[in-house]
């Protein structure tokens, strides 16, 4: 399952960032979103969701969100 599909308000633990393009995990990995991490979908949006990672919320697009396996 990837974040585009979580229900909102779960948290999740990220299995996998499934992504060829190493700026995509490098950049997700900076924002402390990599394997092993807790991650909570806060809401969904129309081109993408709000997500909660550590002490930060951040809006990512679809595409990002369907690399994001949980």
């Amino acid at each position: 399952m990837n974040l585009s599909e979580a229900t909102i308000g779960e948290t999740y633990i990220v299995k996998e960032i499934r992504t060829d393009d190493e700026e995509l995990e490098s950049f997700l990995f900076r924002l402390g979103c990599y394997s092993g991490e807790p991650i909570t979908v806060i809401s969904h949006l129309k081109g993408g969701c709000v997500v909660s990672i550590k002490d930060g919320r951040y809006n990512i697009d679809n595409g990002i969100a369907e690399a994001v396996l949980i």
